[in-house]
């Protein structure tokens, strides 16, 4: 009798086998000496250079890099994160990032894969393990120095550091004048903003420290009005009136997916806080909020412009 743990796991090794078999011819560039090792983190200054020719690009800002450095015929794929520019959505898709469909990658015939630091899950990565894919894993961090670092590990992987180092500084130079411009405001006049990742069941998903959301939050000249506790959590009720935030910072979803104003602030704790009051709810693309690459300088501006009401980009 075969238990659900033992037909995981034979699923599992016929998986590795079927990528192997459907691998092998094109294993020689990979098995070459001075081949990168799996998983190896992408350091622009000592990153060993894998065949390019056919990538995977796996992370938003990623995708964005590479398109920002005129790289893009380089891609035969790209994961479900990776919606901008427009042009990237015609490439296969791979699946989400965090659920990466190992049979999805090996089908459009990598010759590399390069992927934000957190994609997997672990079990995907050890299929493309076994078919011998070179896989580089590039760093993430949630402020200017991380985005400018992300540019220079991409180029680096590419061979086109001298395209990424002038990417590098335009975009570093674009941050410094946008953050520049952020702290300006004094910190008694910084609002509190709470970011809601999803309102389902009735529970408040919101973002702590340690994220993406509190990294734009931050660099726009806010506060994060949800505390210090590490990562996403769902809040209590006198979570949420303790908080007071004077505006609330969600991801535009389709399909419905998410509570709309009116729903929002109807719900018993949101009822109380400042930004159910005045009705504060912004909504911006996920990846231009949260993505960390190229456009990011423009996000500052954008979320500070919509907190501070320079501009209106309050949902109504």
């Amino acid at each position: 009798m075969i238990t659900g743990l033992d037909f995981r796991r034979l699923r599992r090794w016929e998986l590795a086998l079927a990528a192997f078999a459907f691998s092998a011819p094109l294993l020689l560039p990979a098995l070459a000496p001075g081949s990168p090792s799996f998983l190896r983190p992408a350091m622009a200054e000592d990153m060993q250079q894998p065949d390019v020719s056919r990538v995977v690009s796996v992370g938003g800002a990623i995708t964005e890099i590479i398109y920002a450095l005129g790289e893009e015929s380089r891609l035969v794929g790209r994961d479900s994160t990776s919606t901008y520019p427009e042009a990237a959505t015609k490439l296969p898709d791979v699946g989400y990032m965090r659920r990466l469909a190992p049979e999805g990658i090996i089908a459009v015939n990598p010759t590399a894969i390069v992927a934000i630091e957190g994609s997997g899950p672990p079990e995907a990565l050890a299929v493309l393990k076994e078919a011998k894919i070179p896989f580089t894993s590039v760093p993430d961090a949630f402020d200017k120095n991380g985005i400018v670092a992300k540019i220079r590990a991409v180029g680096a992987f590419l061979g086109v550091k001298d395209k990424a180092e002038a990417l590098a500084q335009s975009v570093e130079k674009d941050l410094d004048a946008a953050l520049a411009e952020a702290a300006k405001r004094p910190e008694s006049e910084r609002k509190r903003v709470l970011f809601i990742l999803s309102t389902q069941g009735g529970k408040i998903l919101a973002s702590g420290t340690g994220t993406a959301a509190d990294g734009i939050i931050q660099l726009s000249g806010a506060v994060n009005a949800a505390g210090t506790f590490q990562g996403y959590k769902a809040l209590t009720d006198e979570a949420i009136i303790e908080a007071k935030p004077d505006v609330v910072l969600m991801m535009t979803r389709g399909g419905g997916e998410s509570a709309g104003i009116d729903e929002l602030f109807a719900m018993p704790a949101m009822s109380l806080t400042p930004a159910a009051k005045n009705k504060a709810l912004i909504r911006m693309d996920g990846l231009h909020l949260l993505g960390f690459g190229p456009r990011t300088a423009g996000a500052i501006r954008e979320l500070n412009d919509a907190i501070y009401g320079k501009k209106t980009n309050a949902s109504q």
